[in-house]
């Protein structure tokens, strides 16, 4: 078997308790170690809300022993305030919510505030007729190129979130009257009143054009947030953190109950938001540094404070959509799109610089894969198809949905990128999860801080101007049962295709023979590979393009179903 690389793969072929397959398909369907941590370097000041990834790079790699008491936790005052939603401006800045996370793990976790049963009884059409008004934008109509508005609580979004604004220091509540928002009825309008809160916020800049403000970036429900790039369509979505994906005791949802978002100047072309993480089993503090513009770019720096030892947890979690691709993944009826994803690959950058390329499932039963890795360079969902030709969509604009890659910005030691695959039949449900898994999860009574970079770009950005996997596709040999797998990439200049080598292994079954060939459509070449499962069910797949020994492409790895 191939090992040319430290990495190790394998793979768990979870067919197993119906119970927890039915939880993961439920939970992914909802509409979307030890001491040493890395201290976040953040300038607290208003001329400094915004870094440079440099900056950030650098300090995200000084690591030290967590402090048992920060400066800012002497302002006990400030911080008690805060959490019980201070009716005054008090002060803040970014350590005043890592002291409230501390503080609020200590003691069990309180269950959320709801919104009143009138409102999340509403239904999809009549919750979008809820708008925040224009006029209450915050800083609508005020030097600055970002607005925010606001999310009413109903429908599916019945958490209630406290959102504060903070200016030169001082941090202060957005409040919630009967004239916050156009509503159908003058009931929904008093309900919104009575619940106080709101369930979301979503900002706006001048991103594609200058003369107005689009949409790009969401944050509602849970802990999940969106966001897109110029010239793109909203698709999969991220997380501030997963928790028991696909396990049998059913999936835990961290949320983020409060948000605080700093005022930026009129020059400044980036903003920050701060979010606090509350659940059964952990708080959190994210500082979110939001750039957006081609791709979008968010800097997270989250601290977690566990209430109990947590074995299965995932950072940075992305979560998408696949039905087929056509080729690899073909669809079971009849249907006019050739394709149909938000995402078709999973792209990994290994701690030793490899090249991972995994395209999606759609299964028949639960599959769960692990990439074992230690300091990974970065990892993502990707839309690589985006032509209109590949969907077909004249409403949906799949070809226009962004990839999605995390760089981690400090050392994230040993673990594995786990990728979590759940029958879907429905386009509406998003049934692909991908996160980073620490080796030994998180402790209680152990705070961690995890920093990376998070873009959106149209395909895998360390990619750029290299030779891509653009295609992967399979038949059944004539006259015997082996299955031919066929794999395109692009952008290689080739002299000597006879130079040109396929290593291959599969963990069962064996590969009967290889080739190469030119493809002079995508200024490529295409390989061939001739596969005998013999009495497998599943079989893992790798395959690496070599020139004079040394890999020359992305090795493409894939999990063989004997059901597909």
């Amino acid at each position: 078997m191939h090992n040319s690389t430290s990495i190790k793969f394998f793979f768990i072929v979870a067919s197993l308790l119906l119970s927890a397959f039915a939880q993961a398909e439920n939970d992914v369907a909802t509409p979307k170690p030890e001491n040493l941590v890395v201290t976040p370097q953040i300038k607290d000041t208003q001329n400094d809300l915004v870094k440079t990834t440099e900056d950030a790079t650098t300090s995200a790699k000084k690591i030290e022993k967590k402090d048992a008491q920060s400066s800012a936790e002497k302002d006990t005052k400030s911080v008690k305030e805060t959490e019980t939603d201070a009716k005054e401006d008090y002060p803040f800045s970014s350590q005043t919510v890592i002291d409230i996370a501390r503080n609020l793990a200590k003691s069990p976790m309180v269950a959320p505030d709801v919104a009143p049963e009138m409102l999340t009884n509403l239904d999809a059409a009549t919750y979008q007729k809820i708008d925040f008004q224009q006029n209450k934008a915050v800083w609508g109509n005020t030097p600055t190129p970002f607005s925010i508005q606001l999310f009413a609580p109903g429908y599916l979004y019945k958490d209630l979130v406290s959102i504060d604004v903070v200016e030169n220091g001082r941090g202060f509540p957005l409040e919630v009257s009967a004239s916050s928002f156009t509503t159908p009825t003058q009931e929904i309008d008093d309900m919104i009143a009575k619940a106080g809160k709101y369930a979301g916020l979503r900002l706006h800049y001048p991103l594609n054009s200058s003369d107005e403000n689009d949409e790009f970036i969401v944050f509602q429900g849970a802990s999940y947030f969106r966001a897109i790039s110029k010239g793109q369509s909203y698709g999969l979505s991220s997380r501030g953190l997963a928790i028991n994906v696909a396990q049998p005791m059913g999936e835990e949802f961290p949320r983020f109950k409060h948000f605080w978002i700093e005022r930026p100047s009129v020059t400044q072309k980036a903003i920050v938001v701060h979010a606090l993480l509350d659940s059964k089993s952990v708080t959190g503090a994210f500082r979110f540094g939001i750039y957006p513009g081609a791709p979008t770019r968010v800097d997270v720096q989250a601290t977690l404070f566990p209430r109990v030892d947590i074995k299965h947890v995932g950072l940075a979690p992305l979560t998408s959509m696949f039905m087929y691709d056509g080729s690899l993944d073909i669809s079971d009826r009849p249907d006019y799109h050739p394709e149909l994803h938000d995402s078709d690959g999973l792209q990994i950058q290994t701690g030793n610089d490899e090249m991972l390329w995994r395209p999606l499932n759609n299964p028949k039963n639960l599959q769960i894969s692990a990439f074992v890795d230690t300091s990974p360079k970065g990892f993502g969902l990707i839309q690589r198809h985006n032509k209109f030709s590949d969907y077909q969509d004249l409403d949906n604009d799949y070809q226009d949905r962004p990839s999605s890659w995390i760089k981690p910005l400090n050392d994230w030691g040993a673990g594995h990128i786990e990728l979590v695959e759940i029958p879907s039949n429905s386009k509406d449900n998003d049934n692909i999860v991908a996160y980073w898994q620490p080796k030994d999860g998180l402790k209680k009574d152990t705070p961690y801080t995890y920093s990376y970079q998070l873009t959106w770009p149209n395909d895998t950005p360390t990619l750029a101007g290299k030779p891509h996997i653009v295609r992967s596709a399979k038949e059944v040999s004539p006259g015997n049962n082996y299955r031919e797998i066929l794999i395109d990439y692009s952008n290689l200049a080739i002299k000597d295709i006879n130079k040109i080598t396929v290593d291959t292994s599969t963990s069962r079954g064996k590969i009967v023979k290889t080739r190469v060939v030119k493809n002079p459509h995508i200024h490529g070449v295409r390989a061939y590979v001739t596969f005998d499962p013999q009495e497998a069910d599943v079989a893992e797949l790798r395959v690496q393009l070599k020139e004079n020994d040394q890999s020359i492409a992305s090795t493409w790895l894939y999990r063989w179903l004997k059901q597909k």
